[in-house]
């Protein structure tokens, strides 16, 4: 019997019908520490904490960064799903007034997820979804200490091989803590001799869920997010306070495609099976749930501009497609600007586009997974109005 299926036998026979798991044993080891974050906790424990300084430069981790533009009800729209008994919801935000869009996000940001809502309902169906704006880099519920910033490791991200092994991540994992991180794409740089080279990595789209949609369509026609496999977890601090509930990104080996810019990728959740697998922990018990955590060969890419290497730079740019060999700028091409005014204008409350303008579609998880397509064709199928906006800074 291998090592994953004697930890699950084991934990689960402690864990499952939802008595408590055996406490944890001490941290060995983590990851390498990154440079000391900032405090997490001081405008309540879901607020804004300042990103750690060692995920501001380029490159700081695998997957170190993401981007989620969409508003929360466009979001809530985009994630419309099937129920048990085929019945169309969207899942309810839980405290959406705290989620922000952002073109680049890093650890200890917060970023909406997916997530069972018999994790905050005990009565209720498993298959029901909620969605909610977590930090991003687990806090482990077993952590004793007053700020989470003390933590001397590392967890934006938690190795499949591992993630069974590991306290930080075993506990929460066979207590069935399963989540979808949400993002428009991830970036990821590849090691050059002159320096490093961001890309942005995201699922294809089609023209069909990127053509504009007519007023009163039920269907959105908008960017397909990517729907990346995490673990989250509960941390009440000692003094008392309000929860911090918090994620990690399960990372996989690099699927062959994109294995040149780095040997890691999230793992990837690739249309709604797998993603009812994955958050109904009732249904699918976790020996059945780590199936699903593998390389995707899903994906597409296109290299950008070096603007978003420092995570204060919040803006379209930081997601549009340049041209390498010529200048690490962006390029005002007739799909550049479309893309980024496709970008720009999708955000709700912009002044240059309506909520009731943005296009829609049933959801992006009630269709086929979409055809594997080069970079080029999908963003001459990107819609939106010309127009480049200017840069603009996070604020921190």
């Amino acid at each position: 019997m291998s090592w994953l299926a004697v930890a699950l036998s084991r934990g689960e026979r402690r864990s499952r019908g939802g008595g408590p798991a055996p406490p944890p044993p001490r941290p060995g080891p983590g990851p390498a520490p990154p440079a000391a974050a900032s405090p997490a906790g001081r405008s309540g424990a879901l607020g804004r904490p300042r990103p750690a300084p060692a995920q501001s430069r380029a490159g700081g981790g695998m997957c170190g960064r993401t981007a989620c533009s969409l508003g929360a009800d466009s979001l809530r729209r985009a994630c419309a799903y099937r129920d048990r008994w085929g019945q169309r919801r969207q899942p309810e935000w839980i405290r959406a007034e705290r989620y922000r869009p952002c073109y680049n996000k890093g650890p200890q940001s917060s970023g909406p997820v997916l997530l069972s809502r018999r994790h905050l309902q005990q009565d209720a169906d498993s298959s029901e979804r909620v969605l909610m704006d977590m930090r991003w880099g687990l806090v482990p519920s077993w952590f004793k200490k007053d700020d989470p910033s003390k933590m001397q490791f590392n967890t934006s991200n938690c190795r499949s091989d591992t993630m069974l092994k590991k306290s930080s991540y075993k506990g929460a994992l066979l207590k069935g803590k399963r989540c979808v991180v949400l993002a428009d794409g991830f970036y990821e740089w590849q090691q050059q001799g002159g320096g490093k080279q961001p890309y942005f990595i995201y699922f294809p789209q089609t023209k069909e869920t990127v053509a504009e949609g007519k007023e009163g369509d039920e269907e959105w026609r908008g960017w397909r997010l990517l729907t990346m496999a995490g673990i989250f977890d509960c941390w009440e601090p000692p003094a008392g306070g309000e929860t911090l509930y918090t994620y990690t990104i399960i990372t996989v080996d690099a699927s062959k495609d994109v294995s040149f810019i780095h040997h890691r990728m999230p793992a990837i959740l690739d249309g709604d099976e797998a993603i009812r697998k994955w958050l109904d922990f009732a249904e699918v018990p976790t020996q059945e749930a780590v199936k699903l955590i593998q390389p995707t060969e899903n994906i597409v890419f296109h290299p950008v501009s070096t603007f978003v290497n420092s995570v204060r730079n919040n803006a379209p740019e930081c997601l549009a497609p340049i041209e390498l060999g010529a200048t690490k700028e962006v390029k005002t091409t007739p799909s550049s600007k479309v893309m980024l005014g496709w970008l720009k204008n999708s955000q709700e409350g912009s002044p240059q586009k309506k909520e009731n303008d943005l296009p829609r579609w049933t959801s992006q998880f009630i269709h086929s997974p979409s055809p594997k397509k080069t970079s080029a064709g999908i963003l001459q199928q990107w819609l939106g109005k010309e127009g480049e906006p200017a840069a603009k800074k996070c604020k921190v």
